[in-house]
Parts: structure tokens; C-alpha cells; sequence
């Protein structure tokens, strides 16, 4: 498996309005598209999204730990977010509760793209395992991140394992993690050869995307975009 980018995260959540607000106001996002079920908001249609679906009531934290965005000038992204609201230093970043569970990060970094994706932290009870897991879904293995947690990343973009309970009781904040494919219909085929479970394949108007049963229950999309691929 070949994934390009980490695309998007998507999550459940109960009002997607609050937090699309949010985001494009205070942390450099636009909203990408809005449908009956779902914002898409992110500062590049073509990386670093967020998919807001919509949830009937609170979710369970589950196995996201925090989102964490990377930006060039970590003073100039904090003087955008509201001057009262609170904040923690920590882990060479600074991070902060938004509403419904989830928590953002801000690190200063490197970056072609402000509000990029640097890292995705999940819980898992088995750390090491899960990111050797992770490699066969296409991740490369990287160095420890914050709290000597193992990583895996896709073309800089990390996903950050910290030793946790990921139990959601079924109602999960996490949907589904996204990577960007050149084809989905050539993952389904190593899927199915490797023996990992496919658990649907979707044709949009943009996109064409396979679902996979990931480490630890996290689902993870491989997706393509079409050449006709118009999301701005």
C-alpha cells in the first residue's frame, strides 16, 4: 500500500456549525463544502481536512487523543484564537479544548502549508503493536513523538500512539482517518490478498475512496480524487 498524504480526519460530532465556526475564524480553515450530512473545512481542499459528521448527542472520546496542526509562526496562529480562551504548553506545542471532546494542537514548524497536518494522537492499549500494524497499511515507521509515544507517518504527517483505553461504548468522536491514494481499487486488491478487511467502497462526485478495518478498530479511507476533482 502507497498513500500519499494524510488527507483528512474525519469526526462524529453533534454540532459541526460550532465547530466550522471555530475554525474558520480562529484557526485558518474555510469550509471546503457543506452537505446535509456532513462540513468539510480545512485551509487546502487538497490536504488537511476535517469532516464534520453530524452525531445525535455527545460522543465518547474514544481513541483520539488530539489533532495537531503545524504552522510557521506558532506566535501569529495564537494571536488568531479568542484572547480568553484557554490554553497548555505541552509537548513542544500548544493545545486546547475546543467543544464535544476535541482537542487541537498547534506546533511551529517547517511548513509549505499553514494549519497542516503535523500529528494525529491516537490511545491504544498496545502501542508498539499498533504501529507495526500500522505499517502494513502503508504508514512508515518514525521516530518516538511526545512521551516517547511510537509513531508512524505518510509523507510527514504522523499518527502518534499513546498507551490508553480507546473503548467509545460504540459512539466514537473519531470516524475515520483519510489517506490520499492514486488508486483505491489497487488497495482493495492488496487488501484482500493481505487478508485485511474492505469494508465498502464509495464513488462520489470527487472522490472514489475504499474503507478498511484498521489497527485497533480505527477505520481508515483510501481515497482518490478524480480528475474532476473541483473542491476548492
Amino acid at each position: 500500500m502507497r498513500p500519499k498524504i494524510l488527507d483528512h480526519v474525519a469526526l462524529w460530532v453533534a454540532e459541526r456549525d460550532r465547530i466550522a465556526d471555530f475554525l474558520t475564524e480562529h484557526v485558518g480553515m474555510h469550509v471546503i463544502e457543506r452537505t446535509d450530512t456532513f462540513t468539510l473545512v480545512g485551509a487546502d481542499a487538497r490536504r488537511s481536512k476535517l469532516t464534520l459528521f453530524d452525531a445525535d448527542g455527545p460522543r465518547e472520546r474514544g481513541a483520539l487523543r488530539h489533532i495537531a496542526l503545524r504552522v510557521n509562526d506558532l506566535d501569529e496562529a495564537l494571536a488568531e484564537l479568542p484572547e480568553d480562551w484557554p490554553l497548555e504548553r505541552e509537548h513542544g506545542g500548544v493545545y486546547f479544548d475546543l467543544y464535544e471532546g476535541l482537542r487541537l494542537g498547534l506546533v511551529e514548524a517547517e511548513t509549505e502549508s499553514d494549519y497542516d497536518f503535523d500529528h494525529v494522537a491516537l490511545f491504544s492499549p498496545r502501542p508498539e503493536e499498533t504501529a507495526r500494524e500500522y505499517e502494513s497499511y502503508g504508514f512508515a515507521r518514525a521516530g518516538a513523538g511526545a512521551e516517547a509515544a511510537p509513531r508512524v507517518e505518510v509523507a510527514g504527517a504522523f499518527v502518534e500512539l499513546w498507551h490508553g483505553d480507546s473503548a467509545d461504548d460504540g459512539r466514537p468522536l473519531l470516524n475515520h482517518l483519510a489517506v490520499l491514494v492514486d488508486s483505491a481499487d489497487e488497495h482493495v486488491q492488496e487488501a484482500n490478498r493481505t487478508g485485511i478487511e474492505v469494508e465498502r467502497v464509495v464513488d462520489a462526485p470527487n472522490t472514489y475512496a475504499a474503507f478498511l478495518a484498521g489497527p485497533d478498530g480505527v477505520r481508515i479511507e483510501y481515497v482518490e480524487h478524480k480528475p474532476t476533482f473541483a473542491l476548492k
